[in-house]
């Protein structure tokens, strides 16, 4: 069989990949092993490509990312025009025309009072930002000892070691060991597998909401700074809040003076059907952290949003957050983001999303049908599929099981048959999905086509 020029060059750059790049949250092995390093060479719309032209629809939008697809060239356009124009300068005591009219737009989005725009290049920078000024404008108002956090199981926020501290995933962490002080946990909201309240979405939110209450009160009050959640959680397969769950939440938080910090790393920028899900779900928090979808990752940046309660203090006399980024707002993000904002307006995203939210959650109960399906859950176009080795107890897998199910076979088995998404064991063993907010019906329908078929082939490994 001869091997065509397309397939040498790509022989190469996976090899020069396994030799030379260190990839992120990856088992080497697999490569030094024999495996070729998948590479995708370019994208267009909700389809990815590899050189020898094989096509693969997008899931994840690269991840939790590309809401407006691949390939417009409008952003391209605008980042040309503003590296001619002004290529870099930070925003240390000056600033620059596409930062001012991002915070502008930003804030024009953002919920209830919320006015104040702190960026920088990714969303664990921009977590990492709001514990630092939540434990800072702590000592400026008269209360220190406020540093701790509260934040949800299983949860992810970063992989700064401030952001990890918050995070609620022990593997995550134990390889960075002794991490930032002040970080504790308490229930997520994954009604599939509730503890209590099986029957009642509404009380077991109640009850979810109030265990951060007990947390506070165990650790004192006078002690926590802030509380921290998505306002649906990635990790562990898209948990959304039950109702009444984020009222709740903000109720504690006012009484026992604790921020509310939303991240919004994955769900703002038309995941949940509006700009931010905070604003979608009718709860304002006093920050928001966001990222990824501000530019459909076009260009990195990331940024946190507080109100006047929040930067009060830190504008008087010669208080100041000392804190910040070398490509914090650059100008190049600023203005690819501004077009990526121009784009959802022009085109609806955010109503296409919730136009079509509800079909692409009929057509992913689809699933349900299968044995290994124990639940399909989810908001706007962000959703997580549990898969159960007995659909009757929820009997999950065991390590070995789930090693063999997940990494042995699904991710590579879905991306073979044309689909990347994510399988994932961070909590119990989910497929995630979150493709580009432009897409419909026949993307939904070849999705579910692809994860039956691969599904009914994982079963008979097992």
């Amino acid at each position: 069989m001869t091997t065509t020029a397309s397939e040498t060059k790509n022989s190469a750059l996976s090899d020069a990949a396994r030799d030379n790049l260190w990839m992120h949250f990856t088992r080497h092995s697999t490569y030094e092993e024999g495996g070729a390093v998948p590479i995708i060479t370019r994208a267009e719309g909700a389809y990815l490509y590899e050189e020898s032209g094989r096509k693969i629809l997008d899931g994840l939008a690269g991840l939790f990312t590309v809401q407006i697809g691949h390939g417009r060239k409008e952003l391209a356009e605008a980042a040309r025009k503003q590296m001619e124009e002004l290529s870099f300068f930070p925003l240390w005591s000056y600033a620059h025309p596409k930062a001012i009219e991002l915070a502008e737009r930003l804030v024009s989005y953002a919920p209830g009072d919320l006015n104040r725009v702190f960026f920088t290049t990714g969303g664990g920078e921009a977590v990492e930002s709001a514990w630092k000024a939540a434990k800072q404008y702590y000592k400026l108002t008269g209360k220190p000892m406020k540093h701790k956090v509260i934040s949800r199981s299983v949860a992810y926020h970063g992989t700064p070691q401030g952001a990890l501290a918050i995070t609620g995933i022990p593997d995550a962490k134990k390889y960075f060991e002794p991490l930032t002080p002040g970080g504790f946990r308490v229930p997520n909201t994954n009604f599939y597998r509730a503890p209590i309240h099986q029957d009642d979405i509404k009380a077991y939110g109640r009850w979810a909401a109030d265990r951060i209450e007990e947390a506070i009160l165990f650790e004192g009050a006078d002690t926590v700074a802030a509380v921290f959640l998505e306002p649906v959680q990635n990790s562990g397969g898209c948990f959304p809040p039950p109702p009444g769950y984020l009222e709740r939440v903000r109720e504690i938080c006012d009484e026992y003076d604790v921020l509310f910090v939303a991240d919004e790393t994955i769900c703002a920028f038309g995941r949940i059907g509006d700009m931010f899900a905070m604003s979608r779900f009718g709860v304002t928090p006093d920050i928001i952290t966001t990222a990824k979808g501000m530019t459909s990752g076009y260009s990195p940046i990331g940024c946190m949003i507080v109100g006047d309660k929040v930067f009060e203090p830190f504008k008087k006399g010669m208080n100041y957050f000392a804190h910040g980024y070398t490509f914090g707002g650059h100008p190049v993000s600023s203005a690819v983001a501004l077009a990526n904002l121009d784009v959802f307006e022009k085109e609806g995203i955010n109503q296409h999303v919730r136009d079509n939210e509800n079909h692409f959650r009929r057509t992913l109960e689809k699933l349900k049908d299968l044995d290994i399906v124990g639940d399909v859950r989810g908001e706007g176009f962000f959703y997580g599929i549990e898969l159960v080795k007995d659909k009757a107890t929820k009997e999950t897998f065991n390590d070995d099981e789930a090693e063999r199910l997940l990494r042995g076979y699904l991710s590579k088995a879905l991306y073979d048959n044309g689909l990347y998404c994510r399988a994932d064991d961070r909590g119990d063993p989910v497929i995630q999905l979150a493709p580009p907010l432009i897409i419909g019906q026949p993307e939904f329908d070849e999705i579910e086509q692809i994860l039956r078929h691969v599904l009914i082939e994982g079963m008979n490994i097992l």
